[in-house]
């Protein structure tokens, strides 16, 4: 099968397609037919090596986390799924940007969703979902989303508002117009964050969800008023040392599931700014690794 790989840790110039061997699934997997790939800024710290005494991996390796896809074969135990199904969902921290992927989690995917959306939905809802749900219910409650244009925060915006929040979303003014389209008051982040909340929100703002790790935790924490009400899914350091919730993303078919509903229900879309084909993954990790994503980008495979 035709893949992308990178035999050394190092930028985007160690990304080559060629020609590897098939993967197989396990017990409890399932191998589909990859359709798109989605890109997430660990497949490129991964890549780089700077992750490495967390998530080492083996080399020569294949980026990518999560895909969409027809299932052609499944492994031992494996249930409730058939051959030929069309579902999105996680693998390893490495091996979705290949013509064929071993998937550990997964869900249907709703078919009014493009395989680009599909691929976008695995790391991106399960990631955002684990930060909401460590908030507790978010039903008539005020959240704030720092960072609500890329994959994770885009996400957490349209879930949180299918699920009765009062969304306001930080990004630069650029994207101000596709944050309200998410169904969030936009505002800027960064000085004088607290003072714009103040003006958007009278009552206040009950709940944070840090998804950009720009260091703004401290504050999350003084505008919500207890670290208790503040999740992040990004900013490690800061949440052990403010005792914020740290969600990190988990490989769960329930929350997958959960998030193909919101789909099916044509309340929740992952968005995609720019999709690619799998010659120019290089070119989509440079884009990337640039930062200010809107949304997902996405490998055509």
């Amino acid at each position: 099968m035709r893949a992308v790989r990178y035999h050394e840790y190092g930028g985007v110039g160690t990304l080559v397609v060629e020609q590897v061997p098939e993967p197989r699934p396990g017990p409890g997997e399932i191998r589909v037919r990859v359709a798109a790939a989605s890109v997430n800024p660990v497949d490129w710290k991964v890549r780089s090596g700077a992750v490495r005494e967390v998530l080492p991996v083996e080399l020569p390796a294949i980026p990518g986390r999560d895909a969409v896809g027809v299932v052609d074969e499944t492994g031992a135990g494996v249930q409730g799924v058939s051959i030929g199904d069309r579902v999105f969902g996680l693998g390893g921290v490495t091996g979705a940007t290949a013509e064929l992927a071993v998937l550990s989690a997964w869900a249907p995917a709703p078919t009014g969703w493009t395989d680009e959306e599909a691929a976008g939905a695995g790391l991106a809802s399960v990631t955002a979902m684990g930060g909401l749900k460590a908030l507790g219910p978010l039903r008539g409650r005020t959240l704030l989303v720092e960072g609500a244009a890329g994959g994770v925060g885009s996400a957490a915006v349209e879930i949180a508002v299918a699920r009765g929040a009062t969304v306001i979303g930080t990004a630069g003014e650029r994207n101000h117009e596709f944050l309200a389209s998410l169904g969030a008051v936009p505002t800027t982040y960064g000085a004088g964050l607290a003072e714009r909340l103040t003006a958007l929100a009278p009552d206040g703002v009950d709940l944070a969800l840090d998804t950009a790790a720009s260091g703004s935790l401290a504050e999350l924490v003084a505008i919500v008023g207890e670290p208790a009400r503040v999740s992040t899914i990004a900013d490690h350091a800061g949440a052990h040392r403010l005792g914020v919730h740290l969600a990190n993303a988990e490989n769960d078919s329930a929350l997958l599931a959960e998030a193909g509903e919101l789909g099916r229900q044509g309340r929740y879309t992952p968005r995609v700014e720019r999709t690619y084909p799998l010659e120019r993954t290089a070119e989509a990790h440079t884009y990337g690794e640039r930062g200010h994503t809107r949304g997902k980008i996405v490998i055509r495979v």
